[in-house]
């Protein structure tokens, strides 16, 4: 019949193929990364009075100038100290987590560290200790603002145990006008 158009054709059986082909695909990739990352990461390493992989040091050491911005000294032997103290309150920190959370940070330094996954998924192209201060707040703003949930969970994890590092130490406590826990007799 005239102007009559013929029927949709109704999508078969294969039209969500490329769809879960893509799923598939991008799930294998990630297991394959985390695999690889796991089978890279390095025995912990002991750092100060916890427990802190050698590749958590490196990605701590570049990130802490960044999350503790203005609060810790200027440059110097203080700064150093400063870094060096709050590595170990991380340390501590995390020797305190439960066993799943320690892993699951181990993982994340791992990922981090792992030079292809590092530039791929963090846009860190540089190696950690020659990141600096002003690319480590782009990787942290790009962590907090990502629509991914685990990139803004790992970011809250990076902060939250730096800050709870840096606000324990009592080098932290002046600035905030903290005179310290209260004595007791």
């Amino acid at each position: 019949m005239p102007g009559r158009r013929p029927p949709a054709a109704t999508p078969g059986p294969h039209a969500l193929n490329p769809t879960r082909r893509r799923v598939l695909f991008a799930g294998t990739l990630g297991a394959l990364a985390f695999a690889t990352a796991r089978l890279l990461q390095p025995t912990p390493a002991r750092h100060g009075a916890g427990a802190l992989t050698a590749d958590g040091v490196d990605v701590m050491r570049a990130l802490i100038p960044a999350l503790l911005a203005g609060a810790l000294p200027p440059s110097g032997p203080g700064r150093d100290a400063a870094i060096t103290q709050t590595l170990d309150g991380i340390g501590v920190a995390i020797g305190g987590l439960a066993p799943i959370a320690r892993e699951e940070l181990a993982s994340l330094f791992a990922l981090l560290s792992f030079a292809p996954l590092r530039i791929a998924l963090a846009g860190v192209g540089a190696p950690w200790p020659q990141l600096g201060v002003a690319d480590a707040d782009a990787f942290l703003g790009r962590l907090q603002s990502s629509r991914w949930t685990q990139k803004r969970a790992a970011y809250d994890a990076l902060h939250q145990i730096t800050f709870a590092a840096w606000y324990a130490n009592p080098r932290s406590w002046p600035a905030i006008g903290y005179p310290g826990p209260p004595r007791l007799s």
